[in-house]
């Protein structure tokens, strides 16, 4: 199994609070990967394509799973989800949709569009940090991530 440390998670989320109990609740859950935050769509395609402020490809490294907000200003999830699908660079990457809406649309148009799973954001911290844990122990431990390195 390869080094779960090295995929690194990059949050989609414009909401300051929900990015800090996310943060505390990987500490609390021991999910050990790196985290990273974007504040919006804008923000989360200039860093899959590293440009702007997260030109530095080290300091802003690829992400192996990214964790999206459908409602976010300037591009939402479910924009920047469809133009993340367009592009065969990120085929490999898994998109998992962590937002408040329960509507039935957004569900089947964000598997539709490409996403790994929806997630409900909890209502709790402690449904927060169990959230957590059960997406590290999935996606970190059972299922094989392709880390985008390929040998020639």
């Amino acid at each position: 199994m390869g080094n779960r440390k090295s995929v690194v998670i990059l949050m989609a989320d414009d909401d300051a609070d929900d990015r800090l109990l996310t943060r505390e609740a990987f500490d609390a859950s021991q999910v050990a990967n790196e985290l990273k935050f974007v504040e919006d769509g804008v923000e989360l395609m200039d860093y899959l394509y590293n440009r702007g402020k997260f030109s530095n490809r080290e300091e802003y490294p690829r992400p192996g799973i990214i964790l999206l907000d459908l409602n976010m200003p300037k591009k939402d999830g479910r924009e920047s989800l469809a133009e993340i699908r367009k592009d065969p660079q990120f085929n490999s990457l898994r998109v998992i949709v962590l937002t408040t809406s329960k509507a039935e649309e957004d569900i089947y148009r964000s598997y539709n569009l490409g996403a790994a799973s929806y997630i409900t954001k909890p209502v709790t911290f402690e449904s927060l940090v169990e959230v957590i844990r059960t997406l590290g122990k999935y996606w970190l431990e059972i299922v094989e991530l392709d880390n985008g390195i390929h040998p020639h």
